[in-house]
C-alpha cells in the first residue's frame, strides 16, 4: 500500500513539473542588423535591449552594427538576420524593383534628418542661396537626394564637390556647404569651428521620405506575423523610453561598446535634436503612434523619385514596398 501511494505521489509530481514546463518559454532569438555604426539615431533599439523591453516581449535581441565597410542588407534576404534598419524608402523601392522579398514594416523617423549645412557666418543664409554654393556630397547622395535637389529645386550639378566624410575642407572654407544629418554633423562642426552651422533640413523643402525604416522578409511576415508584431511593439516602446532619457548611462555604454568613437556628448545632442525636430513622434505619429506609415505618402514620395529620374514610372509599385499589418498603414 505504501509503495502504491509513493508511486501515485511520484506521478503527480511529474505531472505538475511537466505541466508547468509548458508555461516556461525560452526567449525567441532575434538578430537586428543596422545600416550604420551604433549611434543615437538607432538609440531606441539599444534602449529596448538595455532596459529589458525586448525581454519583456519574449525576445532575445542581438544588434549587428553596420558601417562604412559593412553592408548588412544582403544578410536579410539570405535569412542571416531577421530585421534590418534601412535609411529611407529608396531601399524598399529597390527591393521591389529587383524582386527581393522584403518589406518595410515600420518607420521610426517620420522625417529624414538628411540636411545641408552652411557656416553660421558664411554667405549662404537661405535655401535659395545654397544653389550658388560649392556642395560637398558623397556618391550615395549624388545618386539619390541630389537628383531630387536638381530636379525639384534647380541645384546645379556643376557645384558638386567630393566628400569623403572629412569635415576639414568645409571647416576651412566658409563658402562650402556640406551634406549631413541634422542630428549629428552640427555638433561635429561646432567642435571644429566654434559655431553651430545653419541647418537646412531637406524634409522642410519636400523630401518626404520616411527614415530609419524597419525591414524584414516577406516570409517572416507571412509565416511569423506575431514575431514581427512583438518586435515592432517592443521597438516602439524602446524609442519612447529613449526619447524620455531613461537609463541614459547604460544605453550610452552599449552604444559606445559597439562604436568606440561615439561620445556621450554627441548622443545627448542627437537625442535633443530628435526631440526638437519631432523626428520620431511628430507628424502622423502624434495621432497614430511611433512607427506609423501612410501608403499615400509612400506613393507621393515615389512620384518625386520618378520626377527626379531615379525610377521609371511603371517599374515599381511603391505600395509593395511596405506592409499594412503592424503600425496601421492607411490608404
Amino acid at each position: 500500500m505504501r509503495n502504491a501511494w509513493r508511486r501515485a505521489w511520484l506521478l503527480l509530481a511529474c505531472f505538475v513539473v511537466l505541466g508547468g514546463a509548458r508555461f516556461v518559454h525560452a526567449a525567441e532569438k532575434v538578430t537586428l542588423a543596422t545600416n550604420w555604426l551604433a549611434q543615437a539615431e538607432l538609440g531606441g533599439f539599444y534602449q529596448a535591449v538595455v532596459d529589458g523591453t525586448y525581454a519583456k516581449h519574449g525576445l532575445e535581441v542581438t544588434i549587428k552594427p553596420g558601417g562604412p565597410m559593412v553592408n548588412n542588407r544582403p544578410l536579410l534576404s539570405f535569412g542571416r538576420v531577421d530585421f534590418l534598419i534601412g535609411t529611407n524608402l529608396l531601399q524598399p523601392f529597390d527591393a521591389v524593383k529587383q524582386g527581393i522579398p522584403t518589406k518595410a514594416v515600420a518607420a521610426f523617423f517620420q522625417r529624414d534628418p538628411q540636411c545641408l549645412l552652411a557656416h553660421a557666418d558664411g554667405p549662404w543664409k537661405t535655401w535659395d542661396d545654397l544653389k550658388q554654393a560649392p556642395l560637398m556630397m558623397g556618391n550615395s547622395g549624388r545618386q539619390t537626394f541630389f537628383l531630387w535637389l536638381n530636379a525639384a529645386h534647380g541645384f546645379p550639378k556643376a557645384n558638386l564637390r567630393p566628400y569623403n566624410h572629412s569635415l576639414a575642407p568645409f571647416a576651412h572654407d566658409k563658402r562650402m556647404v556640406v551634406q549631413g544629418f541634422a542630428t549629428a554633423e552640427p555638433q561635429r562642426i561646432e567642435a571644429l569651428t566654434g559655431k553651430e552651422p545653419r541647418v537646412f533640413l531637406l524634409a522642410d523643402h519636400g523630401w518626404s521620405t520616411y527614415s530609419t525604416l524597419l525591414e524584414t522578409r516577406t516570409e517572416l511576415i507571412e509565416k511569423r506575423p506575431e514575431l514581427v508584431r512583438q518586435f515592432v511593439a517592443a521597438s516602439i516602446e524602446g524609442w519612447k523610453h529613449f526619447l524620455d532619457g531613461e537609463k541614459v548611462e547604460a544605453v550610452n555604454a552599449l552604444i559606445r561598446k559597439d562604436n568606440p568613437s561615439m561620445t556621450d556628448a554627441l548622443i545627448a545632442f542627437s537625442r535633443r535634436k530628435m526631440r526638437e525636430m519631432e523626428l520620431v513622434d511628430g507628424g502622423d505619429a502624434k495621432e497614430h503612434g511611433i512607427g506609423f506609415m501612410k501608403v499615400e505618402r509612400v506613393r507621393d514620395f515615389y512620384e518625386k523619385t520618378v520626377n527626379a529620374g531615379m525610377y521609371e514610372k511603371a517599374e515599381v509599385d511603391p505600395v509593395k514596398a511596405v506592409t499594412v499589418e503592424f503600425v496601421g498603414v492607411h490608404e
